[in-house]
This record gives C-alpha cells, sequence and structure tokens, in this order.
C-alpha cells in the first residue's frame, strides 16, 4: 500500500474532497467532514479513519493501531504504518468510515451534494 493506493480508493466515492491540512496531512472528507487522514511526512505512512463503535476496542488493540489522537472519542482509530493492512481491508474502512460520516450529515447536505 502507498499514499496514492489510499488515494485512489477515497476519489472512487461520491463527492470527495481532498485537501492538506495541518501542513502535513492528506485530508479526505464529504460534506466538510473527514473520514480519512493520511501523513505526508512520516514513514513508514500512517493514516486514520473512523470505525464502527463495535470496532474500535478491536481494532485499537491490534498491533501497530491506536486510538487516534484528539478524536478517539468519535471511534477514529490510527495506525502507525498503512502497510499493516492488505488494500482489500483498506477499501473496507475506507468505505465503512465514509459512510459513517456520510449518514451524520445533515440532510440539507446530503442533498445539495446528492448522496
Amino acid at each position: 500500500m502507498n499514499i496514492e493506493d489510499i488515494q485512489s480508493i477515497c476519489k472512487e466515492l461520491q463527492a470527495v474532497t481532498e485537501d492538506i491540512k495541518w501542513e502535513h496531512d492528506l485530508v479526505f472528507s464529504i460534506g466538510g467532514k473527514m473520514f480519512c487522514i493520511v501523513g505526508l511526512d512520516q514513514a513508514p505512512t500512517s493514516a486514520s479513519f473512523k470505525v464502527k463503535e463495535d470496532e474500535f476496542e478491536e481494532l485499537s488493540n491490534r498491533e501497530g493501531f491506536k486510538p487516534a489522537p484528539y478524536v478517539a472519542k468519535y471511534k477514529w482509530v490510527l495506525t502507525d504504518d498503512i502497510n499493516r493492512m492488505s488494500k482489500t481491508d483498506w477499501k473496507r474502512y475506507i468505505e465503512q468510515s465514509y459512510n459513517l460520516v456520510k449518514d451524520k450529515l445533515p440532510n440539507k447536505t446530503k442533498k445539495q451534494l446528492d448522496v
């Protein structure tokens, strides 16, 4: 896995925006709400994403994973190396994170985005 693989998975999703935040993080959002963050200045490359509440503890306790700083209370996890998961797993978790965030958007925003 590399940053371009994650970027490709995220960009396949509807109404996704991409920008750089905090000078060194590639952030993917829907309706102005983040669903995936990739560290650009690190080796190995780290990333964080939102998970279902019932998956949070299990995933946070896997080797190389932990609750994401600042957003753990919203059930975000951080992996210290994007190669700890396969491309198939990344696709599943990115799509899930996207849907968790999208589902909480106001109806007006969803209508504007046509999602």
